[in-house]
């Protein structure tokens, strides 16, 4: 008969600085301020409590970007995480500028698989193990290698890379065999259909019991369970937190019993913090002053529900800098977009929360074959099957339909016509894109130099934004049918 312990583990992950309460229905939802109060509410209520968050606290808010992830970590400071993991967008603001961010955090941070290459050496602890009630419980952060694409233009992207992941876990579970691990918990930001694949390669023997992740903002029902492994996320934000309440059998070091659930932040249930509130007020203040002049209004809110599909705010984006570049084709990547809903009147402010990563915009040109091939590509197998891949919102006259059962498209047109294998025509990438071509679109960026060289649009997208919407006094965009999936396969 096994010695069972009880184990509170609360878990959230893409924050990205969702600092905010919205109302919703009459009432307050999300923020960290309601979301502290129900950590401490748990914290209180129960014995063994532990709060996790799996990557990306940073980015997404006027707060976090003015003050370069600062702000975010004296607030995840008052938070009080037990344990956290990076993700991709805490690189954000350059690798020198993450590590110092480190530094000013008061909870552990924990990363096993991304390394120095000269001398080799991991650039974070790779894993902490925390007590409660005695209990051993280790945890070991893993990330997605797509964390490099966001470092092309860091200096020190050279001498850093990504090594796998099964195998980082395998060399930690080894190297603490003889020690009386009861629970193994990885803190993973790489997506969920990866956080499957992963689970699959694990040796059993490691005694990975549990995977937290992050990074696809995926919202389950209850936990996948792969080669006895159980993997949950929370999808993103502050609006829920993951509650798992688990009964760990300490003799088999596993599992003995679970319930888990997304737990609502609202303020029907969750006190406030004052304390975590004041703080978010005072970095509001300021930016507020700065950051509050409003740009343009609309006919109504307009919406980004997906990265997926169609979207008016990302019709509005394309064809504003469609407009303004003089491209055949702009693309827009619809992970840039960071808010499902824009008001009515939108302010500078909130432009910042909505495409808070500002780029540089390049001309490259293509021949029509080439640019089916780019856009077969991000319809690729991955995509379709849930990856979190990238996906692209295209200006007005573009019209594209997607058929699943032939990987192919039935229509693809430009301006009404056919577009033309052999016709060169001008594409307009964000930087990332363009610096990444090979893995946003399948083939080296190099076949297309033969069609004329690249050329710089733009320094700055958000400069082209604010001026086109300040410009106006009234703007629209609607879903035209430009993107479609042919579901009937």
């Amino acid at each position: 008969m096994g010695k069972y312990k009880k184990l509170t583990l609360l878990h959230s992950n893409d924050l990205h600085g969702d600092f905010l309460a919205e109302t919703l229905d009459m009432a307050l939802l999300g923020g960290i301020s309601m979301l502290s109060g129900y950590i401490n509410k748990v914290r209180s209520e129960e014995k063994n409590v532990l709060y996790c968050i799996a990557g990306d606290m940073l980015q997404g808010s006027v707060i976090d970007s003015e003050f370069k992830g600062i702000s975010t970590i004296e607030i995840m400071n008052l938070l009080a995480p037990d344990i956290a993991s990076i993700g991709n967008h805490e690189i954000d603001y350059g690798l020198a500028h993450l590590l110092f961010l480190e530094r000013c955090a008061k909870f552990p941070i924990v990363n096993a698989n991304l390394f120095i290459k000269n001398p080799y050496t991991r650039l974070f602890r790779p894993h902490k193990i925390l007590k409660a009630d005695g209990m051993n419980i280790m945890f070991i952060g893993i990330i997605t290698d797509e964390i490099l694409m966001g470092m092309k233009k860091d200096m020190l992207r050279s001498f850093v890379d990504v090594e796998d992941a099964a195998r980082e876990v395998g060399h930690i579970c080894n190297a603490y065999r003889n020690t009386d691990i009861d629970f193994t918990i990885l803190l993973t930001h790489i997506g969920f259909e990866k956080d499957k694949q992963l689970a699959a390669l694990l040796d059993p023997d490691w005694g990975v019991d549990l995977i937290i992740g992050g990074h696809s903002h995926t919202i389950l029902e209850k936990p996948e369970k792969i080669n006895d492994i159980l993997i949950v996320q929370a999808g993103d934000g502050t609006s829920q937190v993951g509650r798992f309440d688990l009964v760990i059998d300490t003799d088999e070091n596993a599992v003995h019993s679970y319930e888990w659930k997304l737990i609502p932040i609202k303020s029907t249930h969750c006190p406030r913090d004052e304390q975590i509130e004041q703080t978010i007020m005072r970095y509001k203040q300021e930016t507020d002053k700065k950051y509050n002049r409003v740009l343009c209004r609309f006919p109504h809110a307009l919406t980004h529900p997906g990265r997926y599909q169609e979207t008016e705010m990302g019709n509005l984006f394309a064809d504003i800098l469609k407009n303004d570049f003089g491209v055949d084709v702009m693309l827009v990547g619809s992970g840039s977009i960071r808010k499902t809903t824009v008001s009515s009147m939108i302010t500078l402010g909130e432009l910042l929360e909505i495409f808070p990563y500002d780029d540089k915009a390049v001309q490259v040109s293509v021949t029509g074959r080439q640019l089916k091939r780019m856009l077969r590509y991000v319809f690729r197998d991955e995509m379709l099957a849930g990856y979190h891949t990238e996906f692209y919102q295209v200006s007005r006259g573009l019209r594209m339909v997607f058929d699943r059962q032939t990987g192919n498209f039935s229509v693809f047109t430009l301006e009404q016509q056919p577009i033309q294998d052999k016709r060169i025509y001008t594409v307009g990438l964000q930087g990332y894109h363009y610096e990444n071509f090979a893995d946003c679109f399948g083939f080296p960026v190099e076949e297309v130099y033969q069609n004329g060289k690249s050329r710089m649009l733009t320094t700055s997208l958000l400069d082209v934004l604010v001026e086109r919407l300040s410009a106006a006094c009234m703007m629209n965009a609607q879903i035209e049918g430009r993107i479609l999936l042919d579901r009937r396969s």
